[in-house]
């Protein structure tokens, strides 16, 4: 039994379109050469940086087919999938907020989706221990129809009705530890029983509206659908708690056949569009205790599935970090910032605020 890691260059070349940061060029806003912060770098360096150092040899390294039309009607409706093919094939726009696409777009989305759809599978079907998929563009922001926050297709989403359709299995929890709230996952699964739904996120981050505590799925899921909005400068330990506190709680009670991992490196210390202060190592131990989850819940089935992260030069060290602990592997890749950072993680007084706040949340959600 093996770690797989799904991806393909295809994905790589999704093209962000005519933006400066997160604001279209127009006006005083001057283009910037690298356009939106989802960008390819940060995807195809960790790749490489899994190849220089000789990771791959202990990956099943995978490709896969795009996700057809039939999976992605399971969670997107024909007249988004239309207008997106549409619009894709007359070179390229934006249908919903922050998620410009070029020429081809519809069928790289397709591609991405199809990633976490094989990945997921390989790992049900007992083909591999457990998986990655490097999918670009992301899915947790999107909804069933409404494309936002980069995502243009919610990857997991597509992944998940395809085992469910498929017979492979019933219940599936996804975790989201992505910097912002996984309001697409959210939307999509709200109503069902069979998917639990937990987002650890920087609170009022992205989207500023939504991933509150109170929001805990509908009538006919109640209790399936977990926010846990963290304050900013949360750091190492924080997330550690939460886990323990949260995470595995919800885990227990809910007893998934499977585990998926929105698998955002956005609460990292130096992202953009983050203030958590989460380190490589971070994001080691949250792999890890996700994968002792598995192995207690549902012999050891988990999926991770990229989703945001946008330093280029850290999210390739917190993958590699993420994919060592995977596989098992001793070919490591030492962080640069490690010792940087340890330095800058939050003081005890704040920490115990922290732990404060998320046992709050934790009793308010019945945990």
């Amino acid at each position: 039994m093996t770690t797989a890691f799904f991806s393909d260059e295809r994905c790589f070349w999704h093209g962000g379109g005519n933006y400066a940061f997160t604001l279209p060029v127009a006006g005083l806003v001057q283009p910037t050469p690298g356009g939106l912060p989802e960008n390819p770098e940060t995807k195809r360096r960790l790749r490489n940086l899994i190849e220089v150092t000789g990771l791959t040899r202990h990956l099943a390294m995978r490709r896969a087919e795009p996700a057809t039309k039939e999976d992605l009607l399971r969670v997107h409706p024909e007249s988004y999938l239309s207008a997106f093919k549409a619009a894709s094939d007359a070179g390229g726009g934006e249908l919903g907020l922050r998620t410009p696409f070029g020429a081809g777009g519809y069928e790289i989305a397709a591609l991405s989706a199809g990633l976490a759809k094989a990945a997921l599978r390989a790992v049900v079907t007992g083909e591999v221990r457990n998986a990655y998929a490097l999918s670009r563009p992301p899915g947790h922001h999107c909804t069933a129809d409404f494309p936002n926050g980069f995502c243009l297709l919610n990857n997991i989403a597509v992944a998940v009705r395809a085992a469910q359709a498929e017979g492979l299995l019933r219940r599936v929890a996804v975790i989201d530890w992505d910097v912002h709230h996984g309001n697409g996952t959210e939307a999509i699964f709200w109503d069902d029983p069979d998917v639990l739904t937990v987002s650890l996120h920087q609170e009022r981050n992205y989207p500023l509206d939504t991933g509150g505590v109170e929001a805990q799925g509908g009538p006919k899921a109640l209790g399936a659908n977990l926010n846990l909005p963290l304050p900013p400068g949360t750091g190492h330990q924080g997330y550690l708690h939460a886990m323990e506190r949260v995470v595995l709680p919800a885990l227990d009670r809910f007893q998934p056949e499977a585990i998926v991992v929105a698998c955002g490196f956005d609460a990292a210390a130096v992202d953009p569009l983050g203030r958590m202060l989460c380190t490589a190592e971070t994001f080691r131990c949250l792999t890890r205790m996700a994968m002792q989850a598995a192995e207690r819940l549902c012999d050891g089935r988990l999926t991770l599935v990229h989703e945001g992260g946008y330093s280029e030069v850290y999210v390739p060290f917190c993958g590699h970090a993420v994919l060592e602990e995977m596989s098992g592997s001793d070919i490591a890749a030492p962080d640069p910032l490690a010792a940087t950072l340890a330095k800058r993680q939050p003081d005890a007084r704040f920490d115990t605020f922290v732990r404060g706040w998320i046992d709050d949340a934790a009793e308010a959600l019945g945990l």
